[in-house]
């Protein structure tokens, strides 16, 4: 076993646009650099998602998922 370990950090997003960018720096400011960042954009009506994007080309330790919504039905009048 590795003397350090790999930890996750998954991170759910939805609608936080404005605490984005301070929360991704923190968590690349961490003393303990052997991490991956799994930013999960759970199709948030802002700017969230680009913002992920961009942090995720920046460092290879980000990951981004946006998942599709599934199971959904929209009700048409």
């Amino acid at each position: 076993m590795s003397e350090h370990p790999k930890v996750s950090i998954i991170v759910p997003i939805y609608n936080v646009e404005q605490y984005l960018r301070r929360c991704i720096d923190s968590l690349l400011a961490q003393t303990y650099t052997n991490i991956e960042i799994v930013l999960v954009d759970d199709g948030s009506p802002d700017n969230c998602g680009d913002i992920c994007d961009e942090y995720a080309q920046m460092d290879a330790r980000i990951k981004v998922i946006h998942p599709k919504i599934r199971n959904y039905h929209p009700i048409h009048d």
